[in-house]
């Protein structure tokens, strides 16, 4: 009864408005000589009560037991074989069959000719709902103060109002990963779904990783002389020596988050309560001990091979993120089984810009990138990177992943790049991730290939129920259709 407030209200007044008619009846039982007028009304009241409970009951009931019959739509499954047309059977939230006819009865049935099914879309690196309007401080709550904060929830931070949200999932996302940024080890991220009154309602999972942001390894060759500002000019020892002693303090970092792992241990097997707890060393526990992956952010190849060399060392599960120069070292990623989320299909860095790091790489060279890392056995999977820009944009996840097809990956990786290596790599594919028997009926029809711009989503079941597909961009396109015409 406590997971349906509603119910539990109406049927706890019906108890006890029957408590004031039971005593009032009493009363008149003891005062009157017609018992039998008193006996009437207690039954009546009784009578009440029980079409009371059954009314309640047969609600709850009945919502559990609604099934419903997708039929006639391609269905993308991800994981196993398209079927064209094919059948889904949904009950209770939960794709109970696949098949390409299915005979169970069903108490809805909708059908989808000549459009596509497909799984949930998960955007596993984003800003979205922690920055609204990039121009407007008030809005941007993805960065935190400090270089050390692994006990930030970045989840607890995403604005369940936010007009992006809906935008995203307009477009067939139904999952997103919130990043905290701001220092070296910015926090964690929980994975969120796109509906939902509160921050509570739509957290997944909490935690999923924890976020580190990988040092730079660049140095700055230009002289003193051409400086700007002259006061801030380095030479290049200097430069190599902070670079040495930031990743330097982040190997600490990590040591120090060890040993309060052993002390914790320690302190269980000889029955010592743990004292001076420590919620930054309490948060990294999961992490040292290799029971959660930590995702590190790195673009340069220096990067990118200093944290693989890191991770190996001292037994951490990684994941890299944004890996500009990822197809560089491919092999070493593929050896060390590290997955990458690729943000660089359009942008190089933080900004919009396409264009090479360097005018000596071909133009397609981040077009082609996810298809050198899968031929070398990495796992690939697709995002739009960090910022404000980054999270009015995710709606076009599809298009980035579509973008590497025309370059040589394969179109069912590219999907599953934006379905079921998301899921995988958060924990969380025996739920979501594809369309399989036992997993949520998170999925969305599309009246076209998803990965087509000119395709548009046409309907979307979370956990399934089917949700809206109302967004700013639909209310103000529906407001200037209804403007006044000139005459």
């Amino acid at each position: 009864m406590s997971i349906f407030p509603e119910r539990a209200a109406c049927c706890s007044l019906s108890l006890r408005e029957s408590v004031r008619v039971r005593g009032d009846s009493a009363w008149q039982v003891r005062g009157a000589a017609n018992t039998a007028t008193a006996f009437g009304i207690l039954s009546r009241a009784v009578v009440l009560v029980a079409l009371t409970l059954i009314f309640c009951f047969s609600g709850v009931f009945s919502s559990f037991a609604e099934t419903i019959l997708l039929t006639g739509a391609t269905v993308h499954t991800v994981s196993g074989p398209t079927l064209a047309p094919g059948q889904v059977l949904i009950r209770d939230g939960k794709i109970e069959a696949i098949e390409g006819s299915i005979k169970a009865k069903a108490d809805k049935v909708i059908n989808l000719d000549s459009q596509h099914l497909y799984p949930g879309l998960i955007a596993s690196s984003t800003s979205l709902g922690l920055v609204e309007i990039n121009a407007i401080r008030a809005t941007r709550d993805a960065n935190e103060v400090g270089e050390y904060t692994p006990d930030v929830e970045a989840w607890a931070a995403v604005n369940p109002d936010s007009e992006l949200i809906p935008v995203a999932r307009a477009n067939g996302i139904t999952h997103f990963l919130p990043v905290p940024a701001g220092g070296i080890v910015a926090g964690q991220s929980g994975l969120m779904v796109v509906e939902g009154w509160t921050t509570e309602d739509m957290t997944v999972r909490k935690p999923v990783a924890l976020h580190v942001f990988w040092p730079g390894m660049e140095l700055n060759t230009t002289p003193k002389e051409e400086f700007k500002d002259k006061s801030k000019w380095k030479s290049l020892e200097d430069q190599a020596k902070e670079r040495r002693e930031e990743i330097k303090a982040l190997e600490d970092f990590f040591a120090e988050a060890g040993a309060y792992a052993k002390a914790r241990e320690a302190g269980g097997q000889n029955g010592i309560p743990a004292k001076n707890i420590i919620p930054a060393w309490e948060a990294m526990l999961p992490y040292v001990r290799g029971a959660r992956p930590v995702m590190v952010h790195a673009d340069d190849e220096r990067q990118i091979k200093s944290a693989v060399q890191w991770a190996a060392t001292n037994s951490f599960k990684i994941i890299l993120a944004g890996a500009r120069d990822a197809w560089k070292a491919a092999g070493l990623l593929a050896t060390n089984r590290i997955p990458v989320i690729f943000e660089r299909i359009y942008n190089q860095g933080n900004d919009l810009s396409s264009t090479p790091t360097r005018d000596t790489y071909r133009y397609d060279v981040y077009f082609a990138a996810p298809e050198t890392l899968r031929k070398a056995g990495v796992k690939v999977i697709f995002s739009a990177g960090l910022g404000g820009d980054a999270a009015a944009t995710i709606r076009n996840l599809p298009y980035t992943a579509a973008q590497a097809t025309a370059f040589g990956l394969p179109e069912e990786e590219a999907l599953k790049g934006i379905t079921l290596y998301p899921a995988e790599i958060l924990g969380v594919s025996d739920r979501i991730g594809s369309i399989e028997v036992g997993k949520e009926a998170t999925i969305f029809a599309a009246d076209g290939n998803i990965l087509d711009i000119r395709s548009n989503v046409k309907r979307m079941w979370i956990r399934g129920k089917e949700v809206s597909l109302e967004s700013r961009h639909t209310r103000l396109y529906e407001k200037y259709q209804r403007r006044p015409r000139i005459r």
